[in-house]
């Protein structure tokens, strides 16, 4: 039996199109210009929206796009990024961006990033403006995808600048607001996958032995100094819980956990490990240092008396283990008991 190898009898208008297409392509790899980023987002982006033109307009159905894919792979046989589900990607990529020629905002954020990086977008955010705010904050902080992914995930932008803090008065106008958005509420240490009741040395020597997921949720510009940091003062010993610095704050941040409830002489003592390292550590070209209270609980209002007269700029904000997010979350993350046996964790 001979295997009919013809192209099925496509619309009228779709082998002009078909040609139009193959040009621009042509075009573009002759140029070079698909080794560049921004030359292939922009291709895709226009191959998407003729597909969607075409479609709206001629009312052709989704079989012209499985041809298409056909009919590319064919006349491109070295090129990847066109099978079916692919220019379906860009279909719904110019949906998603109808104006990414005419929007020079846009154009920076969404049309610099790469191709993986948009797809990660169109697939976990619906809202356009939140969606856009993720694209500008991979593009300046410069995020690989998989971090991209954990950040949507983690709804980090919901959390960035949302601590209980006091820097409005307690820091120059120039720094307050990046320091206000350099903190969060809460941080999420999933990557731990603790015990509820798990107590503060273990907590801080769980994430220092997962320094660079404790980094990733800290956020750009954080530099690991150390725990458990010393500090003598009029011969009495003192250990600060975590030390670090900002690169962009140019100035130490000091972090105190605790895996109760915030309770205002918190601040007291925090107030205090901000003066040693302001004294003995801190140098003259270093801003002021930040301290930071991790707390398992927080009330907000209790947070807010207990800065409210305080001179050293402070910000509390919540911690969530594995146990703290939701329980579909939870099922998906290892067991407390492996992870407390790969750490050697002994909760006693």
């Amino acid at each position: 039996m001979v295997k009919n190898t013809q192209t099925p009898t496509m619309p009228n208008g779709y082998a002009p199109w078909l040609a139009d297409l193959k040009t621009r392509i042509q075009g573009a790899q002759s140029g070079a210009a698909l080794a560049v980023n921004r030359e292939l987002v922009q291709l895709y982006w226009h191959i998407g929206h003729e597909i969607l033109t075409q479609q709206q307009a001629q009312g052709w159905g989704a079989k012209v796009v499985k041809q298409l894919a056909q009919d590319l792979k064919r006349a491109f046989p070295e090129l990847k990024g066109f099978s079916r589900a692919n220019l379906m990607h860009m279909r719904a990529f110019a949906d998603a961006w109808p104006d990414l020629n005419q929007d020079a905002i846009v154009q920076q954020a969404v049309g610099q990033l790469p191709w993986g990086h948009n797809l990660a977008l169109l697939s976990k955010i619906k809202d356009t403006e939140q969606r856009l705010a993720y694209a500008t904050q991979a593009i300046e902080h410069g995020w690989s995808r998989n971090v991209l992914v954990h950040h949507i995930e983690s709804n980090l932008l919901t959390r960035q600048g949302a601590a209980t803090t006091n820097f409005k008065v307690s820091l120059p106008e120039a720094t307050s607001e990046l320091a206000q958005q350099t903190l969060k509420d809460p941080y999420i240490f999933d990557f731990l996958s603790l015990g509820a009741e798990s107590k503060e040395r273990d907590i801080e020597r769980a994430l220092t032995q997962h320094i660079s997921q404790f980094l990733l949720e800290l956020g750009a510009g954080f530099a690991f100094v150390g725990k458990q940091v010393h500090l003598e003062v009029a011969g009495d010993d003192f250990y600060i819980d975590l030390l670090f610095y900002h690169l962009k704050l140019r100035c130490y941040i000091v972090i105190e956990l605790k895996a109760g409830a915030f309770k205002p002489e918190h601040t007291g003592q925090l107030n205090f490990y901000l003066s040693a390292v302001d004294s003995q550590v801190k140098t003259d070209a270093d801003a002021p240092t930040i301290g930071l209270l991790l707390c398992k609980t927080r009330n907000k209002v209790v947070a807010e008396y207990a800065l409210r007269d305080n001179s050293k700029p402070i910000g509390i904000a919540e911690y969530q283990l594995a146990q703290s997010l939701p329980a579909d979350l939870e099922d998906q993350l290892p067991s407390i008991e492996r992870i407390e046996r790969e750490l050697g964790l002994n909760n006693d």
